[in-house]
């Protein structure tokens, strides 16, 4: 037997019980410990965007411009020869021609725009005709009045801001209505030709954008004059003073 390697009486005991106690190995190093893993970084999941339907194409109607009449382009040049607008600025409205000339009142030229006018044709309002209901006016009667007239913005039935024309008579120049779709009026001022301009009670009809943006910068504080070409009246006898026209240029020194 091997000798122990153990001495003194505890040796002795191990001996005589038959007990072999081997040397106990030193403990063993301690593992390295393992690194920490490092916390992955969260997903980023990609986020679900609505797609952005791209805004729909709108077509641009190209309006035509509005041809001048002869009748027109004299009282425009009478206007300003006889300042017979005074300080106001003026408009004209050629109804044949289903247009409006806007100026200022140094007679500057501001603006020309188609408008939808009287279905019926003729010169005058009926008498009492202002007093009516719109259902009890007929074709006939629809007319818009040739002439002069001193206007200014109010009010129209349900608070509707106006530049009335012919208070006595209820005729009125505002923006284009769109209430009764069959009626078109939108296309109507759009059409090339003015032979489908008329439709209304007797009012005048402008575009939205025109009538605010340039009637209603002009004539929105002090009013203005408006000038309405008949339609079957004739010319002279409605306004007799252009008659005077080239005397004018000639007493100024310009040329008519």
């Amino acid at each position: 037997m091997r000798a122990s390697a153990f001495t003194g009486p505890f040796a002795c005991l191990c001996t005589a019980i038959g007990v072999v106690l081997l040397p106990v190995p030193p403990a063993a190093a301690a593992a390295p410990a393992k690194p920490a893993l490092a916390a992955k970084p969260p997903v980023k999941r990609p986020v679900k965007r609505k797609a952005v339907k791209p805004p729909p194409v709108v077509a641009t109607l190209a309006v035509s411009p509005p041809v001048r009449s002869a009748d027109a382009s004299r009282l425009i040049a009478w206007i300003a020869s006889a300042r017979d607008n005074g300080t106001r600025p003026y408009l004209v409205i050629d109804k044949h021609a289903a247009s409006l000339s806007l100026f200022r009142a140094d007679g500057t030229f501001v603006g020309e725009t188609p408008v939808l006018l009287g279905i019926g044709v003729g010169d005058d309002s009926s008498p009492g005709i202002g007093a009516k209901k719109l259902a009890d006016i007929g074709p006939a009667e629809r007319t818009t009045p040739a002439g002069r007239f001193v206007s200014k913005f109010g009010r129209a039935f349900g608070g509707q801001r106006v530049l009335w024309v012919d208070y006595a008579n209820s005729v009125a120049l505002h923006a284009v209505i769109t209430t009764n779709k069959k009626e078109r009026r939108v296309a109507r001022l759009l059409s090339p030709t003015p032979d489908d301009n008329r439709i209304s009670f007797g009012c005048i009809n402008v575009g939205t954008r025109f009538y605010t943006q340039k009637i209603g910068a002009l004539f929105g504080k002090a009013g203005g004059i408006v000038y309405i070409l008949p339609d079957t009246t004739p010319f002279d006898t409605v306004f007799p003073r252009v008659r005077l026209l080239p005397y004018l240029g000639a007493a100024d020194g310009r040329s008519s």
